[in-house]
């Protein structure tokens, strides 16, 4: 088993790299509009031993999206449930292209 050396977590959107003040100041958002974020299960941040909430870059792209939509006068709730949405079909039209490759390989074998 390897362990990560730090620039490897660099690439990582997924690393928990940003505190919460960090966090609000890249995303234009308060402190308090990522704990809501949190409430209505759009982002998770990673807790750090002592409790503090860690954020990484994939997670600030999501809130930054959500502030966006906030703003533009979308409820934070709809806003939300619009992302998360968005997320699921991504990942399901990039599941659905790996499988169509592997059908594809699979034909080029026969």
């Amino acid at each position: 088993m390897s362990v990560a050396q730090p620039d490897d977590m660099f690439g990582d959107d997924d690393y928990p790299a940003y505190t919460m003040g960090r966090a609000a100041e890249i995303t234009g958002a308060s402190q308090d509009f990522l704990r809501r974020l949190d409430e209505e299960k759009l982002i998770t941040p990673f807790r750090s031993a002592g409790g503090h909430r860690r954020y990484s870059r994939y997670q600030l792209r999501l809130a930054a999206r959500a502030r966006e939509m906030v703003d533009q006068g979308t409820a934070l709730e709809a806003a939300c449930r619009i992302i998360i949405l968005e997320d699921q079909l991504e990942e399901a039209l990039r599941q659905n292209e790996i499988y169509k490759r592997q059908d594809e390989a699979r034909e080029d074998l026969s």
